[in-house]
């Protein structure tokens, strides 16, 4: 059996930042991660630019430092590896937590398997959920969406050059892909649902875009939907059904977000609200149901996975670390 004084299952920027307030009130986390550090982060497309100013994605009082008005996924990588080494953070790469024991001491037990497939388990008074969402797209469920040439993420345009590529969605990231994809002589194709685009589009990126729809090199479907996938084509209906169109494409980007997974914590006992789309906290402390046990990040979210970002959620840690030390004074 492993002991830890605090378990953050997590090493996002809301994992680490938490990480740091436990360190700041004398407590030495375990942070468990199932893949790399900031691996959302990581899993951006790598020449993303991001909405929010260096200054809000900061952690424990490190100045994020870059030339530009809005940080790159490169400079966001080497900052937050460069936090988890100032503050000399204990990190289990590539060791994912499985389960979550409340046991009758009021300890808690976390299993964890190893990319070795090795059971791990460790206990501890305290545990953070920092889990984030890029896991878990949402999917579509239509005919053909799990085809080879279909998929949920968009790294770099240079493997669909030349190519016919088709959209889904019109968000911030369908939006930086279609002009990515342009770059490189795609042929693109945006499908959404919605009658208009999305009002989130970044202010810097907006008039680009506008501006190669009005030129005829971007084409977009509003109000219409993809209901079908095959190798070569795929099947567009109007909202309306006034119309069924089938275009030819070569691949497939399905830019529709994703979710988090609260599977772990509803095992573990932890209430979701009545949409059971958000788990039962306090938001003064970062606290569920079950005592002990936190929630930080995304993983507190509703339906809209995007109502926390790292400039929010990174203040969870603190309202953790507060409770704990009030707890632990008492």
């Amino acid at each position: 059996m492993n002991y830890a004084e605090a378990i953050i299952v997590g090493a996002g920027p809301c994992g680490l930042s938490a990480a740091i307030e436990l360190k700041n009130i004398g407590i030495e986390p375990l942070i468990i991660e199932k893949h790399n550090l900031v691996n959302s982060i990581y899993r951006y497309p790598t020449n993303l630019q991001f909405f929010s100013t260096p200054e809000l994605l900061e952690i424990g009082n490190v100045p994020f430092t870059t030339p530009n008005e809005k940080p790159y996924r490169h400079e966001a990588l080497v900052y937050y590896l460069k936090v988890a080494e100032r503050y000399q953070l204990k990190i289990n790469a590539y060791e994912e937590a499985i389960a979550i024991t409340k046991q009758s001491d009021c300890t808690f037990l976390v299993t964890t398997r190893k990319t070795s497939g090795e059971t791990v388990i460790y206990s501890s008074p305290y545990v953070i959920d920092a889990t984030g969402y890029f896991d878990h797209p949402n999917m579509l469920g239509i005919p053909g969406e799990d085809l080879p040439h279909v998929s949920h993420y968009f790294q770099e345009a240079h493997p669909y050059a030349g190519m016919d590529v088709v959209i889904i969605g019109c968000n911030n990231s369908a939006v930086d892909a279609s002009l990515e994809l342009l770059r490189v002589g795609a042929r693109v194709t945006i499908v959404h649902r919605g009658p208009v685009i999305s009002e989130h589009i970044k202010p810097w990126v907006r008039p680009i875009f506008d501006s190669m729809v009005a030129k005829g090199l971007i084409t977009i479907h509003l109000s219409s939907q993809i209901t079908t996938i095959e190798p070569d084509y795929v099947t567009i209906a109007a909202a309306e059904g006034q119309y069924i169109e089938r275009l030819p494409c070569r691949f497939v980007l399905a830019l529709t977000g994703f979710r988090p997974d609260r599977r772990m914590l509803e095992q573990t006992g932890v209430q979701l609200q009545e949409d059971r789309e958000k788990p039962v906290f306090d938001p003064a402390t970062m606290q569920t149901n079950i005592k002990g046990l936190y929630i930080a990040g995304v993983i507190a979210s509703g339906r809209n996975a995007n109502e926390i970002f790292i400039e929010t959620g990174r203040g969870h840690g603190k309202l953790i670390a507060q409770h704990i030390q009030a707890q632990r004074t008492l």
